[in-house]
């Protein structure tokens, strides 16, 4: 018989929080998914870099933008835009982020949600 795994972020199994943020854990076989929750002023290598202990994230992401917007640039310079509905890819190269406007951000990620602000 095959047994589903229903999981929702209501109920998380695990929590990790931040200055101005958190990111939601729900784990299933082989794979970890993330639910990122950042309020208006929130910059990854302010409020999370003492968490990873690097300057910057340096974890491959694949997610999904649910609301609000956000920058991403990396250590060479390169800056990208990401916003509701978009479906983004940033590979493990240097970056930094944080939140544009006043919108609180969320987004789904799919991938290197279990290395994330560990």
């Amino acid at each position: 018989m095959i047994s589903p795994i229903i999981k929702n972020f209501e109920n998380p199994d695990e929590i990790r929080e931040f200055e101005k943020g958190r990111f939601e854990l729900v784990e299933l076989p082989n794979m970890t998914i993330g639910k990122a929750t950042y309020d208006p002023g929130w910059k990854w290598s302010r409020d999370v870099s003492p968490l990873a202990h690097t300057e910057f994230c340096e974890v491959e992401h694949l997610g999904m933008v649910l609301s609000g917007s956000a920058t991403v640039v990396f250590k060479d310079g390169t800056i990208h835009t990401v916003k509701k509905g978009d479906v983004f890819y940033v590979p493990p190269e240097p970056h930094d982020s944080w939140v544009l406007g006043e919108q609180e951000y969320v987004s789904i990620h799919f991938l290197g949600a279990d290395k994330y602000a560990d």
